[in-house]
């Protein structure tokens, strides 16, 4: 009787098995027609189902295209700020040794960032971070890779301030920018009156950046019902995106970010290169080695990746996720480290195919628009 009872609990046990990896199979497997069909219908209710981790699916917000840009009720909208700010943005004369401005690290022509692994500041000093790319940067909650600051506008004191980067404090910027004569006029037509003020300056610079958005992708369009904008290739790899690849439970949002902070397993932790991530802005444990979600759009524009800048291909990237990024071991001197890092869960061994891998480095490529350059504008004298 008991072994009849063990064999019709296994029996069960594996009917149920057997049923669940049947609906999985049935829900993750499409035709390249229909997938072209689905993703391209403008409904994403009717899009396959996404691969989501326990932990992602409650905040969850699917891919899609940009909503309009919204700009802070403290600091609203002009022409003539945002024209006060792309001057501000491109005058070096903000920063200590007069010859740094915002756009000497966020260049239009490489993706509003500089292509480098690390930037150039003060002295010609290297930091120790990539320098992000500032397009869509109004999207995000938080900024820089460990999130220090809650706005655009509190942005603004990092950079400037920093003794690596623009080796300068808000007395220097305001005294500078206020005895520019040419200055008076523009501070008056976004302003009101002629008064120069740090937070003027913060305000105008932050509503310049908000204007430096994506256009409209091929993705865009084809998500939109323009299902001729994808190859199958690349239908195929937004897919996989969702599915196999996992990528979208880091890079979901339209935006293509979660806005959240995860450890790849990058720190180089007791190492040469060590960096801590957020950690070094919350002196929280759990944020060691945890750094910002990056958005995926134009980035075939913002190479070389990672905090670090450490890939300059999409390629190599794309095989370290395959292989489910490092974890490193504790050596025997770091066992009872409670500062230890350990890499994301959500990161896993994706085996994805050659094939696979080409599919989805295509389908990234696809999130890039048409590049614009920004004219430096004449500075006031």
């Amino acid at each position: 009787m008991k072994k009849l009872l063990t064999t019709i609990i296994l029996c069960m046990v594996i009917i149920v098995i057997v049923s669940f990896r049947s609906t999985a199979v049935q829900s993750s497997y499409y035709t390249l027609p229909e997938l072209r069909e689905r993703y391209g219908s403008g409904d994403t209710s009717r899009w396959p189902e996404a691969f989501l981790d326990s932990s992602v699916a409650a905040g969850f917000k699917e891919i899609g295209v940009l909503p309009e840009m919204k700009f802070p009720e403290d600091n609203p909208y002009s022409d003539a700020k945002k024209e006060l700010g792309k001057m501000l943005f491109f005058d070096p004369r903000l920063s200590g040794s007069g010859q740094i401005a915002c756009a000497s690290c966020h260049d239009s022509e490489l993706g509003w960032g500089d292509g480098r692994r690390l930037s150039y500041g003060h002295d010609r000093q290297l930091g120790k971070r990539n320098s992000m790319t500032l397009l869509n940067v109004g999207y995000a909650d938080s900024l820089f890779w460990d999130g220090r600051a809650a706005s655009l506008e509190e942005q603004v004191d990092f950079p400037l301030t920093d003794t690596l980067e623009m080796h300068s404090d808000h007395k220097i910027a305001v005294g500078n920018i206020r005895r520019i004569a040419g200055y008076r006029i523009e501070f008056f037509k976004a302003f009101g009156d002629t008064m120069v003020s740090f937070d003027r300056i913060r305000k105008a610079l932050a509503t310049f950046e908000r204007t430096i958005v994506s256009g409209t992708s091929r993705f865009d369009l084809f998500v939109q019902g323009d299902t001729s904008r994808l190859s199958d290739r690349e239908v195929l790899g937004l897919h996989l995106f969702r599915t196999k690849a996992r990528c979208i439970n880091c890079h979901n949002t339209p935006l293509f970010s979660d806005n959240k902070f995860h450890n790849t397993g990058l720190t180089y932790y007791g190492r040469k290169y060590e960096d801590l991530g957020r950690y070094e802005h919350t002196g929280k444990k759990e944020d060691v080695g945890r750094f910002r979600t990056v958005t995926l759009r134009e980035i075939a524009r913002t190479a070389p990746y990672m905090h670090n800048g450490i890939f300059p291909h999409l390629r190599g990237i794309i095989n370290l996720y395959n292989a489910g990024m490092p974890r490193p071991a504790r050596k025997p001197h770091q066992q009872n480290d409670s500062l230890f890092p350990e890499t994301s869960p959500l990161l896993k061994k994706l085996d994805l195919t050659d094939k696979e891998k080409i599919a989805l480095q295509a389908f990234l490529l696809t999130l890039t628009s048409r590049s614009r350059r920004e004219d430096p504008p004449l500075l006031p004298q």
